[in-house]
């Protein structure tokens, strides 16, 4: 895909950027609607070289990580530097907030450290991969609407479908609601009769399946390790919606 790529790449649902990374385009604009997300990503590319003394000097135990749970750092590198820290020891590398903006995953213990973010080194790779990058706070209407003919379009939202029964419903709801699948789907048309190569990974459900009719869509399965209890953890479906 990196080699047919001729225009700029849009991701508007960034999160851990994982199609990124691996595509390294030549031109991209990420973008994502979580500001702390986003002012991490800018400090790694503009100030990885700092950010690494800072992470290593931090004592990874369940005491630190609780307090830095708390914690409200004002400036920039050090909002940076807590967000890497609890991303790499809290549980499955989960970010979740509660329903007042606060982090609230557990502590992760045992492998979960964040010495792998320098030893391999991920920050600067991403530093380098982040170089020539646009990185936006904003939601993801906006990003898809300036994407032209030749652009392409990588959206991977939060789940949510039309039920009841999805395992962060409440959590999804206040992020990502099913008004806002719809907004995407209208999005994602809009830009498919511009010319844009638009993908869209979702929840494999009829609800998601009826939003965008005339698409070629792939089902693809992938085991879900969020849960604990290594019993309960099952494969999961989801969808690769191509407009």
């Amino acid at each position: 895909m990196r080699e047919r790529l001729t225009g700029t790449y849009y991701e508007p649902f960034l999160g851990g950027g994982a199609v990124f990374f691996r595509l390294r385009p030549a031109k991209a604009v990420l973008s994502d609607i979580n500001p702390e997300l986003i002012n991490t990503y800018r400090i790694v590319r503009n100030s990885v070289e700092e950010i690494v003394p800072l992470l290593k000097r931090m004592a990874v135990n369940k005491r630190n990580y609780n307090r830095l749970r708390r914690a409200e750092p004002e400036s920039p590198i050090q909002r940076a530097v807590r967000f890497l820290y609890l991303n790499r020891t809290a549980f499955g590398g989960i970010y979740r907030l509660n329903l007042r903006g606060e982090f609230n995953v557990p502590y992760g213990g045992g492998e979960r450290k964040p010495n792998i973010l320098w030893e391999r080194p991920l920050l600067k790779n991403a530093a380098d991969a982040l170089a020539t990058a646009d990185i936006r706070v904003t939601d993801f209407e906006a990003m898809i609407d300036l994407a032209k003919a030749g652009d392409v379009v990588y959206c991977d939202p939060t789940y949510t479908v039309a039920h009841d029964n999805n395992g962060f419903i409440r959590y999804n709801e206040k992020n990502f609601s099913w008004a806002d699948q719809h907004r995407l789907a209208c999005s994602a048309h809009r830009a498919s009769q511009r010319g844009v190569g638009v993908i869209i990974s979702n929840a494999n459900h009829r609800t998601i399946r009826k939003l965008y009719p005339g698409a070629r869509i792939l089902v693809a399965e992938r085991p879900s390790l969020v849960s604990c209890d290594v019993s309960k953890r099952r494969s999961v479906e989801e969808l690769f919606i191509l407009l």
